[in-house]
């Protein structure tokens, strides 16, 4: 038996028999809008972290020309943070948390996230598209805010294993863009202390087993997304938080299986000095990691952008790493 199985049995029979009450019930929230996923859940019982005397109204924009065609709506204002679950028709046991983009100003709601999901679905993966509150809106503790949701996230996702019908053990994480350095965090800090518990679901690990980066935000100093640094950290941010919060210096031993890949012509966020140098630091802390560089692509592709290009390819890749890995069953 090894380590994946041993972790199996553990975190199922921890699953087993509780259900955080923030978790046991459906929200009912939907956008209101035909074809958006239904099932859609809180992720924190009462105010989060950091969110005393703070009031949002959520907003959301539609930002594609042609609606009928392609969705392309982006959120902000987002005081209570949730999971969407995409449920496949046949569930393989694999489990996705998704981050989306949005430079740590907005999330970025259709492309990325939800067309992933319906992708992921279809292959029988349970997804879980996370709503997370974004860091400059107000809250106390800015620079953490975004992984106190992740790690909130991947616990309550396990918590509710024998609810969503997967294997707690093949539960990964993927990121695009500044939701790439979600992802980073949440690999490379599952174990950071960054909130109080607020139940037993807090017992649980927060490590992902599989991690997926694209088109990453991952450093915090020189090569940076500026915006997304500037929104994580505040203007001016300390020489010590910059580094503390640059997941390139925080890979170590436990960080997961990697997969990662970006565009070379990417104009928002530097691959060498984001992308490639987390893979580089993967490859030095001997973790396994897998990079897929295409010459062309910009940023934000996720997969209706990248039809017809190269790195249209990246979804099926992605696949195909994570059951070399058996994380995700063979078609």
């Amino acid at each position: 038996m090894d380590r994946r199985d041993v972790l199996r049995l553990g975190l199922t029979a921890a699953a087993v028999g509780f259900m955080p009450k923030s978790f046991a019930a459906e929200t009912g929230a939907s956008d209101g809008l035909l074809g958006d996923p239904k099932e859609v859940y809180p992720l924190w019982r009462g105010t989060p972290p950091g969110g005393k005397g703070l009031h949002l109204k959520e907003k959301t924009v539609e930002r594609s020309p042609d609606p009928a065609h392609i969705r392309n709506r982006i959120v902000s204002g987002i005081g209570n943070p949730t999971l969407t679950v995409f449920r496949p028709e046949k569930p393989n046991g694999a489990a996705m948390l998704i981050a989306p983009g949005g430079g740590y100003s907005c999330i970025v709601l259709d492309v990325e996230s939800y067309e992933t999901a319906r992708f992921l679905a279809a292959a029988g993966v349970t997804a879980f598209v996370m709503r997370y509150r974004l860091p400059g809106e107000g809250w106390a503790g800015r620079e953490d805010v975004p992984l106190q949701d992740a790690q909130r996230a991947m616990r309550l996702i396990r918590a509710g294993a024998k609810k969503f019908a997967i294997d707690p053990a093949r539960l990964g994480v993927m990121g695009f863009s500044a939701g790439g350095h979600v992802a980073a965090s949440l690999a490379t800090r599952f174990a950071a202390p960054v909130y109080q518990p607020r139940d037993k679901a807090d017992g649980l690990d927060a490590r992902p087993d599989f991690a997926a980066l694209l088109y990453p935000v991952i450093t915090m100093g020189e090569g940076c997304h500026a915006d997304s640094r500037d929104k994580l950290l505040g203007p001016n941010p300390a020489p010590e938080l910059i580094a503390a919060r640059s997941c390139e210096n925080l890979v170590g031993a436990k960080t997961p299986p990697t997969f990662i890949a970006f565009a070379a012509d990417d104009p928002a966020v530097p691959p060498a000095t984001n992308g490639l140098a987390m893979f580089e630091a993967l490859c030095r802390k001997n973790v396994p990691a897998e990079l897929h560089a295409f010459e062309k692509g910009s940023h934000g592709f996720g997969i209706h952008f990248a039809a017809g290009k190269p790195c249209g390819a990246w979804p099926d890749l992605f696949l195909a790493w994570a059951r070399s890995h058996a994380f995700v069953a063979k078609a």
